[in-house]
């Protein structure tokens, strides 16, 4: 019998099961490829084993950061990939660098940095659902983090202020999107009629973007503008993130994050549980390109 795996992250709102980004692209992942998780919302990443989120607990291991624990996954036998060819394994790794490399630094800026965003909405979301006094102190640490990691990355020559990064990191984000987009074309996930690594990847960096409901929309506006990927978001959110309105918990969950920028002051949140379906699959050229 397969040992019991579990799954730290943070939790949902806006219609989505969760907005962290990395947390949303494991959970993706599990779904397409029928591992068995117990998904574990919590408020505070200082519980986390590791201090970050997400992690994956499995009896004695504890894994973190998406791409080991999708490889944990694989060598359990739950694969997304099995059907792909080794040239679409290689297509994947090199997508999944061009988001991390394009995409994720204007994400950051405008969940973490964008002054309008954080404080009405990224702010008070978090702030709700991690305890007092942890709530005054974490979504500062988190913004800080998220700005050093944009101009580690970013922030060398020739570009030396902080509005040149801006401007040149969200270039870069709109590129890349219209980049998905061309490859998406008009199929219903990247390699065709069954969704694999990179569309969770694709998913986890989009679906925050697409749906939660900021003042501050450049890039969001972007986004919307291309249809074939908000339906990507859509049918994935539909087919395998269904939930129940008749729900007290998601009516609840709704209402708060309807009124967060008018009421930023809401107790923590409960800490939720849900499963996700079991299968499994064979191997897959990515377990051979993965680290």
């Amino acid at each position: 019998m397969a040992a019991p795996m579990e799954l730290s992250c943070w939790g949902g709102g806006w219609g989505l099961p969760s907005v962290h980004p990395e947390s949303l692209t494991v959970m993706a992942y599990a779904k397409f490829s029928g591992a068995p998780l117990t998904v574990n919302a919590i408020n505070n990443c200082w519980r986390a084993p590791k201090g970050e989120v997400p992690i994956l607990i499995s009896e004695d291991t504890v894994i973190s950061q998406p791409a080991k624990i999708l490889n944990f996954l694989r060598k359990q036998k739950y694969n997304a990939d099995y059907e792909l060819s080794a040239k679409q394994g290689a297509d994947t790794l090199a997508y999944i660098a061009l988001l991390e490399e394009k995409l994720l630094p204007a994400l950051l800026h405008t969940f973490w940095v964008e002054a309008e965003n954080y404080c009405s909405v990224t702010k008070p979301w978090f702030a709700s659902r991690i305890p007092f006094p942890l709530s005054l102190y974490l979504p500062g640490k988190m913004s800080r983090e998220a700005l050093n990691r944009i101009l580690l990355t970013r922030g060398g020559p020739p570009l030396y202020s902080l509005t040149e990064v801006e401007a040149q990191i969200y270039r870069d984000a709109k590129e890349c999107l219209n980049l998905l987009s061309k490859r998406l074309g008009t199929s219903q996930f990247f390699f065709g009629n069954r969704p694999s690594t990179l569309d969770a990847f694709v998913f986890g960096f989009l679906a925050p973007l697409y749906k939660v409901c900021f003042p501050r929309v450049q890039l969001q506006e972007h986004l919307k503008q291309l249809p074939n990927l908000c339906r990507f978001c859509d049918d994935i959110l539909s087919c395998y993130f269904r939930l129940a309105v008749s729900d007290p918990a998601l009516i609840i969950s709704l209402q708060m994050d309807d009124n967060l920028r008018k009421s930023p002051q809401h107790p923590p949140r409960k800490l939720t549980t849900l499963k996700l379906a079991a299968g499994g699959e064979e191997s897959s050229p990515l377990n051979r390109l993965s680290p």
